[in-house]
């Protein structure tokens, strides 16, 4: 496999379906809440939002509130569904660290759990890709089979 398939679609080979199906259960469902519950109630982009990314000292505060949310519904559906797994871990990661230790720094370790958590799902996500159980391991398969 090449470097840029393996770095895009690749997955630590697990041979065995119950560590896969460990990898999967986490990631379906992260990816599912981060969608449906974190990142639609943010959709489209409110105000208050860009506001927030602006405050933290970002430029361009419109473009990456937009990034961030995106990060969230479409890193969350492709993560649920084990498809471009490493670097739509990666983007929430990115979204989620700032999330965590940025947006929320002065809130209390309860406040922030619901990013840690899915920073901590798409790390592993990221670096162990989806294991047989995503569409990534469909694409992974030669052609002809």
């Amino acid at each position: 496999m090449s470097f840029w398939k393996r770095l895009l679609i690749g997955a630590v080979d697990t041979r065995s379906r119950a560590a896969d199906l460990a990898l999967a259960v986490p990631r379906v469902f992260a990816g599912l809440a981060l969608c449906l519950s974190f990142g639609l109630s943010k959709m489209p982009v409110p105000s208050w939002f860009v506001e927030d990314v602006g405050n933290l000292g970002f430029p361009l505060p419109a473009l990456l509130a937009w990034l961030a949310v995106l990060s969230e519904v479409v890193g969350g559906i492709f993560l649920a569904c084990g498809l471009l797994t490493r670097p739509s871990g990666l983007a929430v990661v990115l979204t989620m660290l700032v999330a965590a230790l940025l947006q929320k720094a002065g809130d209390p370790l309860w406040e922030r759990l619901p990013s840690l958590f899915f920073l901590v799902v798409a790390w592993y996500s990221a670096v162990l890709g989806s294991g047989r159980y995503g569409l990534d391991a469909w694409l992974r398969r030669p052609a002809g089979r």
